[in-house]
């Protein structure tokens, strides 16, 4: 009897099915639940509230990475400059030891990003159901995961209290990326062309799985940008098959199964990938073959262009509400339209997040940096203490400082600015990170985000460059 094809999120979603409601909601169980510090307070203190315990400690993880300064962090808890950041900190001190959780704080080797390290140390693998308090928590489909955001109040409370959460299952969208990428461009150039296709709100309702011949040849780094960026499209979730990159990733990581268990993890993850024949809701192809570096204008990850393109005007959207949105964008990021995107000049660059902080990514900036002196204040925030502790072993750290960077400590840093690096009023960035919203990185910040080889070439020019030119 023929078998019904199924693709690899309904595979996964259908594993996790504790229970149906009738209104259409279905019970989940969670694998694991990372809580990031910023607001996790409120789901800790929903737990006090009704009397309850972390119903499994061992599968919370606390993790302090928005709120930890990227200066003196030798002084621990006495690096803190700011009285009120220094208490967001300690909060979730006092949270993870009073319920009983595993803490990766800034004391810990570990310490790094959250969808960072989550990959790093093997707690991402593939088949689990994976929730965070943090939007970018699709990062961890890169390996194969299912991974969603959650509330830090109800929901995230909710996961802590019982180990599961109630979801509406969301339709599927398949997103293919055919063609080689051309020298100097990369994954998030890749990511970047799709939102710039389907829009910000084109995956609102669905889960996205990448595929096709480009991200079968990403590196675990590239797949883990692409994945990160899904949110931006609209879409909770992203998801990309595992396969021989992947396994070659997981194996020997401090988490990842080991002996025995390997062979049947790895006999579960390849019945993971999307059967021949299954059904999406949606498909949207893009060839990346003659892509040339992206970079963003506007005041959303939509508003992205190739480098060589200019400065869009209003009249060319037909939608009058696109039309207005654009000239609020315009006004926000003082730019004229028909101005080619290489005329404008920069104040400061930022290399980091959970986007663009992996190695790979400091290797690209590091080969466009080498040899040149960046014109403007730049500075590197790498995405892990692990990871900058293996730049340092390379040596990129000293091209980096030899170049005019800041050279810091690991944290979400200028990402969102919560630990108080942020873009001063006025000021234009170059930013490897995955927003550029209104106020993202400061008030009154503007920001354009790019690539880290992107990001490196604006330093040494002062001004969006296309790095094919250095």
């Amino acid at each position: 009897m023929p078998t019904v094809p199924f693709t690899m999120f309904q595979k996964v979603w259908d594993r996790h099915v504790v229970a149906k409601a009738p209104e259409g909601e279905e019970l989940l169980f969670v694998d694991r639940s990372f809580i990031i510090e910023g607001n996790a307070f409120l789901g800790f203190d929903q737990l006090r509230i009704a009397g309850r315990k972390v119903r499994k400690p061992l599968q919370n993880i606390a993790i302090t990475d928005h709120y930890l300064p990227t200066l003196n962090r030798a002084a621990g808890m006495g690096g803190f400059t700011n009285p009120e950041i220094r208490r967001v900190v300690e909060m979730q001190n006092e949270n993870a030891a009073e319920f009983g959780l595993e803490h990766i704080d800034i004391t810990d080797p570990r310490q790094g990003i959250a969808h960072v390290i989550a990959a790093e140390l093997g707690l991402t693998q593939p088949g689990l159901l994976i929730t965070c308090n943090d939007s970018h928590t699709a990062t961890n489909g890169a390996l194969g995961a299912l991974a969603m955001p959650v509330g830090a109040s109800n929901q995230l409370s909710h996961v802590m209290a019982t180990q599961t959460l109630w979801q509406k299952r969301p339709k599927v969208m398949r997103i293919t990326i055919d063609g080689v990428l051309p020298p100097g461009t990369t994954s998030k150039d890749a990511i970047l062309a799709v939102i710039a296709r389907v829009g910000i709100g084109g995956g609102v309702g669905y889960a996205i799985e990448f595929a096709g011949s480009t991200v079968r040849a990403m590196s675990m780094d590239a797949r883990l940008t692409v994945c990160n960026m899904s949110v931006e499209a609209g879409a909770r979730i992203g998801m990309i098959t595992p396969d021989d990159t992947t396994y070659s990733y997981m194996c020997g990581r401090p988490y990842a199964p080991k002996g025995a268990e390997w062979d049947k993890a790895m006999a579960f993850w390849r019945s993971l990938p999307t059967d021949d024949g299954a059904r999406f809701d949606r498909e949207v192809h893009i060839d990346v073959s003659n892509l040339a570096p992206v970079v963003s204008w506007g005041t959303n990850p939509e508003d992205s262009l190739p480098i060589t393109a200019s400065v869009p005007h209003p009249t060319d959207y037909a939608d009058p509400e696109q039309r207005r949105r654009v000239e609020r964008a315009l006004r926000y990021m003082k730019l004229t339209p028909g101005m080619h995107l290489t005329d404008i000049t920069i104040d400061r660059v930022f290399i980091g997040s959970c986007t663009n902080g992996r190695l790979e990514d400091l290797r690209a900036a590091a080969n466009v940096l080498k040899g040149r002196r960046a014109v403007v204040p730049a500075m590197i925030s790498p995405g892990s203490t692990a990871i900058k502790q293996q730049a340092e072993a390379e040596g990129l750290d000293r091209i980096f400082i030899a170049a005019g960077f800041e050279w810091r400590h690991s944290s979400c840093s200028m990402c969102n600015g919560s630990n108080g690096d942020v873009v001063a009023p006025g000021e234009r960035s170059a930013s490897t990170t995955n927003r550029n919203f209104e106020g993202r990185q400061g008030p009154d910040a503007m920001t354009h985000i790019m690539s880290p080889p992107m990001a490196a070439a604006a330093a040494v020019t002062g001004k969006l460059t296309d790095v094919r030119t250095l």
